[in-house]
C-alpha cells in the first residue's frame, strides 16, 4: 500500500514515540548497506522531503540537523519506506562522502565477537573514504603530523602515475612467483594507489562500479572491439589491456 508523499499527511500516518520522534534507518541506495540511525520529527521529515537532503532531529542539541551541513558529507534522498508498525522509517540515500564522523562509510563498523571476513566492497569503500579524508587534511598522520596520501595529493598526477607504474610492475613480477601472499600484497599496493588517483581526480567508486557493471555479461573481445571502433571514429580513447 502506497503512502502519501505530502509531509503532513505522511506524518499523520506515522506513530511517533512519546518524545514525538520516529527512528530513521539510513540505507545506501546502491549497496544496501546500513549507514546510520537517526531520528525525525514532523519538521525534519518535511525538510527532508522538501530539500531532498536527509535531515534529522538532534536529541542532544534539541534542534534540526541536516546530515553533512558542516562536513559536506550529505545524504541525498532516493527513497522512503515506512515499517509495518508505522513507527520507523527506512531512508534510502546516496551518501556524498563517508557517513560516519570517524570517516568510515557506515556508522556500523564495530562487530560483536569475532569479525567476519570483510566484504571486498566494504573495504574499498572505507579505504576510499579515508583517502578522501587525508586529501581534505583530516584523518590519521604519523607522529610528525605527516600523511603519505596527502604528500601524493600535493605532488599531483606525475607522482601518482609514477607510483601506479611502479606498483603495476611489482605485481607483474609477483605473478611470476608461486607466492599468494606476495601477490596479494603487491595487488593491495596497486589498488591502493589506484584509489588515490581516483580521489585526486574526484572520480567516485560508484562511477567505476557503474562502468564495470556495464561491461558485465559482455565479451571482453567485443568490448575492446567497440572501444577500438569508437577511438577510430574519434569518439573515445583507444582500447587498452
Amino acid at each position: 500500500m502506497s503512502l502519501p508523499t505530502d509531509s503532513a499527511a505522511l506524518w499523520s500516518a506515522l506513530t511517533p514515540g512519546p518524545d514525538g520522534l520516529v527512528a530513521a534507518v539510513v540505507q545506501h541506495v546502491d549497496s544496501g548497506e546500513v549507514l546510520m540511525l537517526g531520528y525525525m520529527n514532523a519538521e525534519a521529515l518535511a525538510r527532508t522531503l522538501a530539500s531532498g537532503r536527509v535531515t534529522f532531529w538532534s536529541r542532544s542539541r534539541q534542534q534540526l540537523w541536516e546530515k553533512g551541513e558542516t562536513s559536506g558529507h550529505t545524504l541525498e534522498l532516493r527513497g522512503l519506506h515506512v515499517d509495518c508498525d508505522a513507527d520507523a522509517l527506512l531512508v534510502r540515500a546516496a551518501p556524498r562522502g563517508p557517513t560516519c564522523h570517524t570517516g568510515a562509510p557506515s556508522c556500523f563498523f564495530r562487530p560483536v565477537g569475532e569479525p567476519a571476513a570483510a566484504r571486498p566492497s566494504a573495504v574499498f569503500e572505507q579505504l576510499f573514504a579515508e583517502i578522501c579524508e587525508r586529501r581534505a587534511g583530516r584523518g590519521m598522520t604519523n607522529r610528525d603530523g605527516k600523511s603519505y596520501v596527502r604528500d601524493l595529493m600535493v605532488a599531483g598526477v606525475p607522482k601518482i602515475a609514477a607510483k601506479l607504474h611502479e606498483e603495476a610492475g611489482e605485481l607483474a613480477e609477483a605473478l611470476a612467483e608461486d607466492d599468494r601472499g606476495h601477490i596479494a600484497r603487491e595487488a593491495a599496493d596497486l589498488l591502493f594507489h589506484a584509489l588515490v588517483g581516483l580521489a585526486h581526480r574526484d572520480v567516485p567508486l560508484t562511477d567505476v562500479a557503474a562502468e564495470l557493471a556495464r561491461r558485465m555479461g559482455r565479451s571482453g573481445l567485443d568490448e575492446k572491439a567497440a572501444r577500438a571502433q569508437a577511438a577510430a571514429a574519434g569518439d573515445g580513447p583507444a582500447p587498452s589491456g
